[in-house]
């Protein structure tokens, strides 16, 4: 993994994380639009992730808003080395195919919400927490992804 500068922006070491340790991230071209700590954006454009209709590829579709969730609880987190986020359990809902760049949109849940998970995890070294995607375009939602994501620590660390 390459070292990434401390002060280089959340956003941009995410997306070094991403694409230094998931190969998927380079093939799909993905990239971190924008960050605060309300909401991550990710982008891929169509062309790496087309599909034999010309829309949008529903595993990439899947993967993108899968990792945007992941990538808000990575930031969230700060995760050290002993720490690992998987999702647990994914639901999906496609409503409009996507015919231009994909786009997800990760808003975290209420602040009592993420403080609870991750006092539970400091508490426990394990915690889970729901989390929501959205792909829009247009100012039209496309998809709409929900998960669940397990935070802990590896004790063999």
């Amino acid at each position: 993994m390459n070292a990434v500068a401390s002060n280089t922006s959340p956003a941009k070491r995410l997306e070094h994380y991403l694409h230094d340790n998931i190969p998927l991230v380079q093939h799909m071209q993905i990239q971190v639009v924008s960050y605060d700590e309300h909401e991550l954006v990710l982008s891929a454009p169509l062309a790496a992730n087309i599909n034999h209709t010309q829309t949008a590829f529903g595993g990439s579709l899947a993967a993108l808003t899968t990792l945007a969730c992941w990538g808000s609880l990575w930031l969230l987190l700060n995760p050290e080395a002993d720490t690992h986020i998987v999702v647990n359990e994914s639901h999906l809902h496609y409503l409009r195919p996507v015919t231009d760049t994909l786009t997800a949109h990760c808003k975290l849940p209420a602040a009592e919400t993420c403080r609870r998970f991750v006092d539970t995890l400091q508490r426990r070294g394990k915690a889970r927490i729901k989390m929501s995607a959205i792909v829009e375009q247009d100012g039209e939602t496309c998809v709409e992804f929900s998960g669940t994501f397990v935070a802990f620590r590896d004790e063999n660390r």
